[in-house]
């Protein structure tokens, strides 16, 4: 956080997963709160998500690129009011390059073409779980805007222990990839009222970039 005494430092979590605080500055956040809110109109606009097994989502979501659906992805917002998705904006693919060049100190073999935005209200959770439905295995790229978040870092055998909880503030950056690109992963507890106020945004989103390598 800006003007903090002891400021955050790059963190490797886990081989692999990298987390650098205060990655987005103010200006860039703003920035991305913008189109976020543009991506959440519809057609194909945020949604609730349903899993097969009848349940339901907290965090909403809206998709860039190509449609991710339990547990697939399409070109259309199959679950959704089916139309087609939204495209991938080439600053965004931008972004989640220098994203990995910044982690890892070099930059990504493959382009982005995904972006899940995920938004979360103060009683929002996310479950363990892994990206596993992209043929690629490019690094997941993660940005944080607004409220912070008890994000979970685990292992890639279980969605028990061992695992690693990490807070996560407007402006931070989390890259995933390597030996952890399928680490099980989860948000157990949003932080209402920790959104920087100059934001203008009550509840947290999450940007997540990743390559997909499905489609033609």
């Amino acid at each position: 956080m800006e003007g903090e005494l002891f400021p955050r430092e790059r963190t490797e979590i886990a081989p692999g997963a990298v987390h650098l605080p205060d990655w987005l500055d103010r200006r860039r956040q703003r920035e991305l709160l913008t189109a976020c809110r543009a991506w959440a109109l519809p057609p194909a606009g945020l949604r609730t998500v349903h899993t097969p097994g009848g349940g339901t989502m907290t965090a909403r979501q809206v998709c860039l690129g190509l449609h991710w659906y339990p547990y697939g992805y399409a070109r259309t917002a199959v679950d959704g009011d089916g139309a087609p998705v939204k495209p991938m904006p080439a600053w965004l693919a931008e972004l989640g390059r220098t994203a990995v060049t910044d982690a890892y100190g070099r930059p990504p073999e493959e382009a982005y073409d995904i972006a899940l935005v995920n938004f979360y209200d103060g009683d929002s959770r996310m479950g363990m779980h892994r990206d596993s439905d992209e043929k690629s295995a490019a690094p997941v790229v993660s940005l944080s805007l607004g409220d912070s978040c008890l994000f979970r870092f685990g292992n890639t055998a279980s969605r028990g222990r061992p695992y690693q909880d990490v807070e996560l503030r407007s402006g931070d950056l989390f890259v995933f990839g390597g030996p952890s690109r399928l680490a099980y992963h989860g948000v157990p507890k949003v932080l209402p009222g920790t959104a920087p106020p100059e934001l203008g945004l009550t509840g947290r989103l999450n940007i997540t970039l990743r390559v997909g390598g499905l489609l033609p």
